[in-house]
């Protein structure tokens, strides 16, 4: 391998490694124990699952519905603290439970933990 070959591969492996180590995975901040509680505390799962739909979309068809979009995070945040009006599965329109909390970080784990399912 030539001097400026193998300077450059340094320099790549030095950059990637960089990158690795300054890099925290979205589901490292996520504290999922709080954000269940809190949708437990707040009646969510009676409407939505994990994985299977109930009255409301499963969490996981959440999670690939937004996939890719940056916007995600905030048009959810949006819908849990909005009390917009959403259409059941049955048909029927009911406003959407707005989420009690004391800070919106905990609004934001619950979508964080919604959209890593």
């Amino acid at each position: 391998m030539s001097k400026i070959t193998s300077s450059k591969f340094i320099m790549t492996v030095i950059a990637a490694a960089g990158i690795q180590l300054f890099s925290v995975p979205a589901s490292a901040e996520v504290d999922a124990v709080a954000a269940k509680k809190l949708a437990l505390a707040n009646s969510c799962l009676r409407c939505h699952a994990i994985g299977k739909k109930k009255e409301g979309p499963s969490y996981q068809a959440v999670a690939y519905k937004y996939a890719g979009n940056p916007e995600a995070a905030e048009i959810l945040f949006k819908h849990l603290t909005s009390n917009e009006v959403i259409k059941a599965s049955d048909g029927h329109s009911e406003r959407h439970k707005v989420i009690k909390v004391k800070s919106d970080d905990e609004i934001k784990n619950l979508v964080a933990w919604i959209l890593m399912q």
